[in-house]
């Protein structure tokens, strides 16, 4: 059995025991966390409008991290316009631990 859920802003798809990295969560290390279902697949799919009532998927967060630095640079011909920036975007791992429809 799999489940879509929705977390900060993006849709996932997690079956029990998935490890998932997710926008940053504001909960600490080894926290429970609960994700609305808009989605039950497997033997017969359930679709929600917008949520499956009833159903949840529990999680116990794993780490917070930092994602690997991109680097954005801009560039204008002839003008002597160079810029440089770089971004390491927070994340939160999850690990599946149930869904329950």
């Amino acid at each position: 059995m799999f489940a879509i859920i929705a977390s900060g802003g993006k849709q996932y798809r997690v079956q029990e025991g998935d490890v998932v990295r997710l926008e940053k969560l504001e909960a600490d290390a080894g926290a429970t966390v609960e994700f609305p279902v808009l989605m039950l697949g497997g033997g017969e799919a359930r679709i929600g409008s917008p949520l499956v009532a009833g159903a949840v998927v529990s999680a116990e967060i794993v780490t917070h991290g930092r994602g690997d630095k991109i680097h954005v640079r801009k560039y204008k011909a002839k003008t002597n316009y160079r810029r440089h920036i770089g971004h390491r975007q927070p994340y939160t791992e999850v690990r599946i631990t149930g869904i329950r429809a």
